[in-house]
């Protein structure tokens, strides 16, 4: 293992190999030694289809390594995972693979790996019970420790993959072809002039080939943060060290509590030098750590708990609400399975989509009905709802039913709901008097809702033409599958009353005007389609959003997103449409504005619209927004100063190093809605420097979002994309800040950052229509455009 030698406080020296495991604090861990080791499995692709394969965890603690009987442990084709992209583990037999395998016995030596994102999951059959146990404990020891990490620490485990993998040939040394191949590796270029000189300073014993100790050294020269000792220098009274009194001034500056009791706080937590503490200084060392940590994030800590009135009618929130939730996939072809509800639900969403159709031996099953998509069990999917219903957040869950089965089915689907969800169902109103309100999320706290159609009187004569379907929601298949079934509607069925039981606040009925919806019951609600939707945002704006402050509408993708493409959801939130479903399993830009519109409040997936969208005479305006309601312009003055450890493209060759470029975008009401770039750095994705400042006028700030999103820039072809980071512009925090960046599929990509200054300042002109360069840059290299 590669180490350093490193000095203590005293001036001692001690050698110390760079030891991932010992800064995890985990070496010592029993079920991390058993991973270390390595164990024999099964891994189960189907009932009649199971290969043995061993699982090792690496030395660098996060990489897990998948290697079949004829792979050797430095075969280039073996398979790996970080205990990053983990999801969730499932222990026992908890998924659909693994039930078929063993039978509806539950056995003890299953184990399920869940990963973000589309990767499927690994389902795995251990050779003892303990075992398992071992594997599921240990993932989550290494994700908890990981996760609690600064950035500064997390680099550690990041360098020791990489000089494990330029050590050619495993001596502990590093020749200067193989620190060529470890700059390649990182993502950078430098230079063979500078390079060679860096490689030589650090060759102390000129014998063309670097140590433990000299290793260090270059890594240390190669993660030196500039910027960061620019800052510290700033605020420091002696050029050394960061006092209370200076600490304290910073902090000020920061627009964050500058107490002596936090500055002395962050002091105890950040500074690793003894002297220091017990003096109430902070070194360098300390000041970086701090600048690295989650505590020094552009996002609000205080936000990342439920901090806002949970005791509102629940059509006064924004609900994270998904579509097509049993898909993997597209619409067409795409493997339904209870897997997507896993995901969705861990993340926070709080409504989720059964397609119900009739089954075999009358079991009803869910799939995207007239398609090739493959069906899963209803049933199978209501216990998977109930095991993590509430893991991820304790407020209501709608299960947005539609449904296209037979009575005697229908009677099938009430009976699992009743009895696998029992007492989190809501079978009854919360209380028997006459309510013009929806109930609270604090109210129906723990409980799961029921959306469909309400076989009720007063409902029968606009709701007759469709009972099954939910509400307006049909697919160009269903409209073609109608006229074949003898000339009859499809909607002929009648609503088995077992189902229509379970029904209680969330009433689908068909949309027939505001004029009519306003005399209604609130516990009506409303489907429909994007293009409906941004019709009545067209044509009746105002109305829509009063409408939206006493009923809940949901808006659902159109028909012709075949391949489960995502409309854009701001546009929806702008008319205050609460429930704004979309695929969930097709990642990009229109995920990342769910992520981010989701990310405050605790990840509970509700978030308090603003005051102007709530009151039944709301003259807001999604369309016009020059005035009025929630008009309140601010100018956002951010500063992209650097990024380190930038991606590749996974597709990328091994050899290639990015020219990233950074895009600022605002999203929100049309009038916010702009996006700023900055240049491209040649050859440069490991500590890119840019110093390039915009400029943003947001106009109705309590509805727009920021996003950050790092490309790689090329020539010939569009641009990768590397990394984004969404957030409200309520949540975003002024001064020094980190941005943490996230793949695709929005798992984190740490420690890859942007490094920015944020600061607001009350709007008095109109905004300028390009950016205030940094001297010595030309304007025309940072450029604008209005989305």
């Amino acid at each position: 293992m590669l180490g350093a030698r490193r000095k203590d406080a005293a001036g001692t020296s001690e050698t110390k190999a760079i030891d991932p495991l010992r800064n995890l604090g985990i070496q010592e861990d029993e079920d991390v030694k058993m991973m270390l080791q390595g164990s024999s499995m099964m891994k189960v692709h189907n009932p009649r289809r199971q290969k043995p394969r061993t699982l090792r965890l690496l030395e660098d603690g996060v990489t897990v390594c998948i290697q079949s009987p004829k792979s050797s442990r430095s075969s280039k084709d073996q398979k790996s995972f970080s205990v990053m992209e983990v999801e969730c583990i499932r222990e026992g037999c908890q998924s659909e693979a693994l039930r078929h395998k063993t039978g509806s016995e539950p056995t003890n030596r299953c184990l399920t790996v869940v990963f973000k994102g589309p990767r499927k999951s690994l389902d795995l059959l251990c050779q003892s019970e303990e075992e398992a146990r071992q594997w599921a404990r240990g993932i989550r020891t290494l994700q908890d420790r990981v996760d609690n990490m600064t950035n500064k620490e997390k680099l550690d485990p990041w360098i020791h993959a990489f000089l494990s993998q330029a050590d050619e040939n495993h001596d502990d040394k590093m020749s200067y072809e193989e620190v060529q191949r470890l700059l390649c590796m990182i993502n950078v270029d430098l230079s063979d002039q500078y390079a060679r000189g860096l490689f030589q300073k650090c060759d102390h014993s000129a014998d063309g080939r670097l140590d433990h100790e000299e290793i260090e050294v270059f890594c240390r020269e190669l993660l030196r943060r500039p910027e960061l000792d620019s800052i510290f220098l700033q605020h420091s009274a002696n050029g050394c060290v960061l006092s209370t009194v200076d600490l304290r001034d910073f902090l000020k500056e920061q627009e964050e509590d500058f107490s002596v009791t936090h500055a002395q706080s962050l002091i105890l937590t950040y500074e690793l030098n003894e002297w220091a503490k017990k003096n109430q200084l902070m070194t360098p060392n300390g000041f970086t750590r701090y600048m690295l940590s989650k505590q020094n994030s552009v996002f609000d800590p205080d936000h990342a708990r439920v901090y806002q009135d949970m005791t509102r009618p629940l059509a006064h929130y924004f609900i994270s609400s998904s579509h097509n939730t049993y898909l993997t996939k597209d619409q067409l072809i795409g493997e339904s399975s209870t897997e997507p509800y896993i995901r969705a639900l861990s993340h926070g969403c709080r409504c989720v989509e059964l397609d119900c159709w009739n089954g075999d031996r009358g079991e009803p099953v869910i799939y995207h009905g007239h398609t090739l998509t493959s069906k899963v069990p209803f049933v199978d999917v209501i216990k998977t709802i109930n095991e993590y219903a509430f893991k991820a957040s304790p407020y209501p869950l709608i299960l947005s039913l539609e449904n296209h089965c037979s009575l005697e089915q229908q009677a099938v689907m009430a009976r699992h709901l009743r009895s696998i969800l029992g007492d989190k169902l809501l079978l009854r109103p919360l209380t028997t008097e006459e309510s013009k309100y929806l109930p609270s999320p604090e109210d129906l706290k723990g409980k799961i809702l029921v959306k469909g159609k309400r076989e009720e009187s007063e409902e029968c004569s606009s709701s007759s033409s469709d009972l099954n379907s939910s509400d307006d929601e049909t697919s160009i298949a269903e409209g073609r599958s109608k006229k074949k079934k003898d000339g009859k509607k499809a909607g002929g069925s009648k609503l088995s009353p077992e189902l229509s039981d379970l029904v209680v606040y969330t009433r689908s009925v068909h949309f027939q005007g505001f004029e009519q919806a306003a005399k209604s019951s609130p516990f009506h609600m409303s489907s429909f389609s994007e293009r409906k939707a941004l019709q009545l945002i067209k044509d009746s704006g105002v109305l829509f959003v009063r409408h939206n402050s006493h009923q809940l509408s949901r808006i659902y993708p159109s028909g012709q997103r075949l391949q489960s493409s995502n409309y854009n959801p701001q546009q929806m939130w702008n008319a205050g449409c609460q429930i704004v479903a979309l695929n969930f399993q097709t990642p990009g830009e229109q995920m990342d504005l769910n992520q981010g519109r989701f990310l405050q409040n605790g990840l509970c997936g509700y978030v308090l619209k603003p005051p102007f969208m709530c009151h039944p005479d709301s003259t807001f305006n999604p369309e016009n927004t020059g005035g009025g309601p929630g008009h309140r312009p601010v100018l956002l003055t951010i500063r992209i100063i650097s990024a380190q450890q930038l991606p590749k493209p996974e597709w990328d060759k091994p050899s290639s190093i990015v020219d990233p470029q950074v895009w600022v975008e605002i999203h929100g009401v049309p009038i916010d809605n702009n996006k700023k770039n900055t240049p491209y750095i040649e050859n440069n994705g490991f500590n890119p420097r840019w110093n390039c400042t915009f400029n943003f006028t947001v106009h109705v700030p309590d509805l727009a979002l920021v996003r950050f999103m790092v490309e790689d820039h090329d020539f010939t072809s569009s641009n990768d994309f590397l990394g984004q980071y969404t957030l409200p512009f309520t949540s975003m925090r002024s001064g020094y800040r980190h941005v943490p960046l996230f793949k695709l599929d929005g798992s984190c990509l740490s420690p890859s950052a942007l490094f920015i200054h944020v600061k607001f300042s009350p709007c008095q002109s109109s905004p300028s229509k390009s950016m205030a360069p940094s001297p010595g840059r030309s304007p025309a290299k940072c450029q604008s455009k209005r989305a």
